[in-house]
């Protein structure tokens, strides 16, 4: 199964991707099978069932609003995420609803939207089940699988997950063998997933399209660093970006790159990103919405501190560098792994994210693609075991902090690769494979359920 860089990077909606742009996602694609299958004038009702994570920590994720924005036909790289509220609210109070934006029926929350937080589907979970009646007749019925990184799958289509996906004219399945690849053809990791995404697109599409998705990724950094107030969610955090902003901008430039001052800005990037993400507002995919400060943070880090147009070319091709090149490491995850909380922990979230970041930077600062994936491989494995316990079910604490650790360890993974010659001892196949196992043998508590860790312990002190 291989994919596209632009389904690691998204435009969409916070808070999460799992939990808020795969169910809008799913809710959107249901109501276009309705369509297809000609039912949707007759439909009288719709019912939407929640299982496992989503039933779990739903409210918190938005997952409630994302379901009633999908079937509205809203997705999530287009609404217009200041209607939301309203859009919610004008349901909750009419009880009804434009399905598809076009036939309107009654839609009662509190019968039609239904958390079965002690029952998981078999397939995957992050799962719900979607129907539809005209009276009490059942039209049709069709589950869905949010797997992460805002990737939704039918229950037909899980069947044959590993059919449906783009074939790649230099397919990859192993890090092993991207190596092998790149090795043969004489290319660098980014020029090899240039080359992949070519077969569908032209390479100045792709540059635009890229370079468009790190300015969604700078306008989320500039916003998160002059919104004020407490996050939504009622845990009354308090945004922070933008009084670390105002401080950091008392800086001169000599401060500013003074012992470990530049750090201070990197967390700010990261912060600023996941409040705007707490927040529902519009952020990159990257691979995740718990994770998408890291990239941004790194790049930020690298575009604000590092690039000099002398020793490294124009700026639009290193930024389209840096996503080519964490874009094929986090196809590797994706495929042989998860980057699904709900399945695998943070370590497939943040983990996942900083191990994209430290491998895009080691590129953009020269280096081999030994030493590309030796970064890539540091970044996980210094992030193994570690747990998804969101408090309150909110992607607050300790999400929105943990992206400013996410890019720091990105920063240093990329700076050991570069100080070595490529060489080390644990490939990234096996860091990969140690994840997926060790995923595996997680609780589900720690899996994005807010059952365990932090999320019953930080309560009760």
């Amino acid at each position: 199964m291989s994919i596209s860089v632009f389904e690691l990077f998204k435009i969409g909606v916070g808070p999460s991707s799992s939990h808020t742009v795969g169910p809008m996602v799913a809710a959107h694609q249901f109501v276009q099978d309705l369509r297809r299958q000609t039912h949707l004038g007759r439909v009288t009702r719709v019912e939407v069932q929640l299982y496992g994570s989503l039933a779990l920590t739903g409210i918190g994720h938005g997952t409630d609003m994302a379901v009633l924005m999908g079937l509205l036909g809203e997705a999530p790289d287009t609404i217009d995420v200041d209607s939301i509220d309203d859009k919610q609210r004008t349901i909750e109070r009419d009880q009804r609803l434009k399905l598809g934006g076009e036939h309107e029926i009654e839609f009662v929350r509190d019968r039609d939207l239904i958390f079965h937080c002690d029952e998981f589907l078999p397939q995957h979970a992050n799962g719900m089940t979607c129907g539809a009646f005209t009276g009490s007749e059942l039209l049709f019925e069709r589950s869905y699988f949010s797997i992460g990184g805002g990737f939704v799958l039918s229950d037909e289509d899980f069947l044959h997950k590993d059919q449906i996906a783009t074939v790649l004219p230099f397919e990859f399945a192993s890090g092993k063998q991207l190596m092998e690849r790149c090795h043969q053809h004489g290319w660098s990791i980014a020029e090899l997933a240039m080359a992949n995404e070519k077969a569908f697109r032209s390479e100045e599409e792709i540059k635009t399209e890229l370079w468009n998705i790190w300015q969604v990724m700078e306008a989320s950094i500039d916003r998160g660093c002059h919104q004020h107030g407490l996050l939504p969610g009622g845990l009354k955090v308090r945004r922070r970006a933008a009084e670390l902003y105002r401080e950091l901008s008392k800086q001169t430039p000599e401060e500013r790159c003074k012992g470990l001052a530049i750090l201070d800005w990197v967390s700010l990037y990261a912060l600023a990103v996941n409040e705007e993400n707490a927040a529902r507002g519009r952020i990159v995919t990257a691979p995740t919405n718990g994770a998408a400060g890291v990239i941004p943070a790194v790049i930020a880090y690298y575009v604000n501190f590092v690039h000099d147009p002398a020793k490294h070319g124009d700026l639009r091709e290193q930024v389209v560098k840096f996503l080519l090149t964490a874009g094929a490491i986090g196809m590797l995850f994706k495929r042989n792994a998860s980057i699904s909380a709900a399945e695998v922990g943070c370590q497939g979230e943040i983990g996942v994210a900083c191990s994209m970041a430290a491998a895009g930077l080691a590129a953009v600062k020269g280096a081999s693609n030994q030493q590309i994936e030796n970064a890539a491989e540091i970044g996980m494995e210094h992030n193994l075991g570690l747990t998804c316990d969101p408090i309150g079910g909110l992607v607050q604490v300790p999400c929105i902090e943990r992206n400013t650790m996410g890019a720091v360890k990105a920063i240093n993974g990329a700076r050991l690769a570069l100080r070595g010659d490529g060489a080390h001892i644990v490939p990234l196949d096996s860091v990969i494979e140690t994840m997926r196992q060790t995923g595996i043998d997680m609780q589900s508590k720690y899996k994005e359920t807010s059952l365990g860790g932090l999320a019953v312990n930080a309560v009760n002190c």
